[in-house]
């Protein structure tokens, strides 16, 4: 007789490599996928919008003879950050157009600076990957190269709770941000810094006719009659950013600035503005938005995803296993050629003369053996 071979068994091998493959997901995706994960995405579209009062010059005042200060001005500061090239897996640029106005007065006459800033920067530690980048301060002439030598729009992906250096457009150089405490926004833990930055004499940061003025002292309001006094423009600003660790959004700011003509820094003569703005609810809850979006594609990929996997890996791995064992175990009876003995006794591999056998729903009877060559009696 031909050889009958075992079924090979395909379903406890199929559990088994299927238990391996979700055991090795669920050991390199955290490593391998959260890295690729971590990068500031290249679809960059935000707008952040910052309002508050503080008293404000009145240029127009100047030329006319005598410094006017308003007082209680409502500002509203608006920043517009997108995607620009070049940009590619490791590096994005981006530009962002930011606007100050006064919102008592229309048109041009509200507003008190513009500028464009183009910096290039590694997509996951937000650090300037080029040190040159531009700053455009004036819209009738072209921007300039300006060393941009910290952080700007966003924080490392896993922040730390260390001092940064963080670039600053208005003295266009950077200056320590400073870790303060881990507290909560609208129940999201953040981390709080600061920055100060001391008097910058700005007639040696821009080379613009304002930033540097003699006008008699009658029209800076200070003693010495028709005098030509010389005032050179100081800025300073105390700056307060709360950040999302895990992703890096900067999810609420603040500054207090303060700019101011002066004859000796330490000692301010008129207020060019002073003013605290903050990022408005609006703001803060589109950036919370956009952190917690990360935290969760962040969360899916290096905690989620590799739980499951390992989890139903496991159990897969084990099933299979199981059945492979228990089958070999359990064994199946070898064929072997040739004719088949019986080890039943021989009282029941032959029934007796004129027993009846059943096979199946038939039944037969023996019938007693004729001997033909005995002739039939007569």
């Amino acid at each position: 007789m031909a050889d009958r071979s075992e079924p090979r068994p395909i379903v406890p091998l199929v559990l088994v490599g299927l238990g391996v493959f979700l055991l090795v997901v669920a050991i390199l995706m955290p490593t391998y996928m959260t890295g690729r994960l971590e990068k500031t995405p290249l679809d960059l579209e935000i707008t952040t919008v910052s309002t508050g009062t503080g008293t404000v010059l009145n240029a127009a005042s100047l030329t006319a003879g005598r410094a006017q200060i308003d007082q209680n001005v409502p500002l509203v500061s608006q920043r517009f950050v997108t995607t620009e090239e070049p940009s590619d897996s490791d590096t994005i640029t981006v530009q962002a157009g930011s606007t100050l106005r006064r919102t008592d007065k229309q048109g041009d006459t509200g507003l008190l600076t513009a500028l464009v800033d183009r910096v290039s920067a590694d997509r996951k530690t937000a650090m300037p990957v080029d040190p040159v980048g531009t700053i455009q301060a004036q819209g009738d002439k072209p921007a300039e190269e300006v060393p941009h030598t910290g952080l700007q729009y966003k924080f490392p992906f896993g922040a730390e709770q260390k001092t940064y250096p963080f670039f600053d457009t208005v003295a266009r150089q950077s200056f320590d941000m400073n870790f303060v405490e881990e507290t909560e926004i609208n129940g999201l833990p953040v981390y709080h810094y600061t920055q100060t930055i001391a008097p910058v004499d700005l007639s040696t940061v821009v080379n613009l006719p304002t930033n540097k003025l003699a006008l008699p002292a009658d029209t800076w309001g200070v003693p010495g009659g028709s005098v030509p006094i010389t005032m050179t423009r100081f800025y300073e600003n105390t700056r307060n950013i709360y950040v999302e660790p895990k992703t890096g959004v900067i999810v609420k700011g603040e500054e207090a600035v303060h700019q101011y003509y002066a004859r000796r820094a330490e000692t301010p003569d008129v207020d060019v503005l002073n003013a605290t703005i903050g990022f408005d609810d609006n703001s803060v809850d589109f950036q919370l938005g956009k952190a917690r979006e990360g935290i969760d594609q962040i969360s899916l990929i290096s905690r989620t995803i590799p739980i499951i996997a390992a989890i139903v890996g496991l159990i897969s791995l084990l099933v299979g296993l199981f059945l492979l064992f228990f089958r070999k175990g359990r064994g199946t009876p070898a064929t072997a050629s040739g004719p088949r003995t019986s080890t039943a006794p021989p009282s029941a591999a032959r029934p007796a003369r004129g027993e009846n056998r059943d096979f199946g729903d038939e039944r037969t009877e023996e019938i007693p053996r004729t001997d033909l060559r005995k002739p039939p009696q007569q």
